[in-house]
């Protein structure tokens, strides 16, 4: 969350930056409010400086055996006029706070300005789209044909955008996990972390979904969270911490369930795996310091991008435009993994350096070696979205006859089977 001071001392570089993202003078209402809450605790100090002083001449006077009634009786005044300034003031600072809250991250210099996806630039295309001699199918519909993803018995208990994976559906997506973890962990040499599901308000809040983006969340009686990302649980791992420089970066991974509302994503992608309420995803976070968090990015999308290329699946990357820029995001990379029955890219990935901006929420910090204390940089990025993963396989490894080619580095994981299709 920003401080409200340095905003007053950046107001051009605040505004300049917010612009890009399409909020005109931000600024604004934050500083009118904060210069209401510096006069107004400038003056609560005035008073409870005037009671003191009042205090110390009652004690004089009673030690002295003198009247001090008057005193007394201005003493009550004034605690009365204290609490009605401590009350403006801590409403003032409520109000200014969540107007700080809900205040995207400031975009990087080098992420393009646009309004929407329609300005973000594509800055690499990998690997050749499969041809086919045949009409190629969806991935809804290859695996209702192998008779191993039923969404109709998902819908039935769970509702809509839910799915069951069956037989050698289900143990593709296990490979899936298997393999991603196996090549961050060994290959790319990233911790692996097996997080809580469940969260409290702060460690959300720290990642920059509250209070935002409460109404794409999952929140349980209990008053817990279920997780949008691993990136949540990962991050926090940092959170209240002071963290020698020479213990960075700290890279971790982890295989979760995420679930997510889609409340604004209505009448989007409502067949098949593309959006679903609870998907598994291998995630990356690093923990970096601010002077190496550019090269650490770049250095995590080339992690993910290595998942797609030992799977053989092509693939593009995009850089976001400032309208498109997720909200603690500073600059972000999305992957976009081809699929032959939309003829198009679709994201299968997402890396987002955030700068300090979610180090600052959820106080993680460093100590230098001159024993200065300063914020960490978080990054985090998909690597991959096991589902999206799983129908891209389907979608560019289909034959003719329905059946799956399983890509060569899955199949130690798959019990070494070439194909699967259809039991007969």
């Amino acid at each position: 969350m920003y401080d409200i001071k340095w905003i007053k001392n950046n107001v051009e570089v605040f505004d300049k930056a917010m612009a890009k993202r399409g909020l005109d003078s931000i600024s604004n209402k934050a500083i009118e409010l904060y210069e209401k809450y510096v006069v107004c605790l400038s003056n609560l100090q005035k008073l409870q400086s005037e009671r003191n002083n009042l205090s110390k001449n009652i004690g004089i006077k009673k030690s002295n055996g003198e009247d001090a009634s008057d005193e007394i009786k201005a003493v009550s005044q004034l605690k009365i006029s204290i609490t009605s300034l401590q009350d403006d003031s801590n409403s003032i600072e409520d109000n200014i706070k969540k107007i700080l809250e809900v205040i995207p991250n400031m975009p990087s210099d080098d992420t393009p300005e646009g309004k929407d996806e329609a300005s973000n630039k594509v800055i690499k295309v990998h690997g050749a789209k499969p041809s086919f001699s045949f009409s190629p199918l969806a991935h809804d519909t290859l695996g209702f044909n192998l008779g191993m993803m039923d969404f109709d018995k998902a819908s039935e208990m769970s509702g809509a955008r839910f799915v069951i994976l069956k037989d050698k559906l289900a143990l593709l997506e296990r490979a899936l996990s298997n393999f991603m973890l196996n090549i961050h962990t060994q290959k790319h040499g990233y911790t692996e972390i097996s997080p809580p599901s469940l969260v409290r308000d702060s460690a959300l809040f720290g990642t920059g979904q509250l209070p935002k983006f409460s109404d794409d969340l999952f929140q349980t009686t209990s008053g817990h969270w279920l997780i949008p990302t691993s990136e949540v649980p990962l991050t926090n791992i940092a959170a209240n911490e002071i963290i020698n420089k020479d213990f960075l970066p700290l890279r971790f991974t982890s295989l979760t369930s995420c679930f997510r509302s889609e409340a604004g994503s209505a009448g989007q992608d409502t067949k098949g795996m593309i959006r679903l309420h609870e998907f598994k995803k291998v995630e990356l976070v690093s923990i970096v310091n601010p002077n190496d968090s550019p090269d650490e990015h770049e250095r995590m999308l080339q992690c993910a991008e290595e998942i797609l290329k030992q799977l053989e699946l092509p693939y593009r990357v995009v850089i976001l435009c400032t309208g498109d820029l997720g909200f603690s995001a500073a600059k972000t990379y999305d992957i976009e993994v081809w699929l032959p029955s939309q003829n198009k890219y679709r994201e299968i990935s997402s890396c987002s350096n955030c700068n300090a901006f979610q180090s600052k929420r959820m106080k993680a910090r460093m100590r230098s070696s001159e024993n200065n204390i300063e914020s960490v940089h978080t990054l985090n990025g998909s690597g991959v979205a096991v589902g999206r993963a799983l129908l891209a396989i389907l979608e560019n490894y289909q034959n003719k006859d329905g059946s799956i080619d399983i890509p060569t580095v899955l199949k130690p994981y798959m019990n070494n089977m070439d194909k699967i299709k259809l039991n007969e």
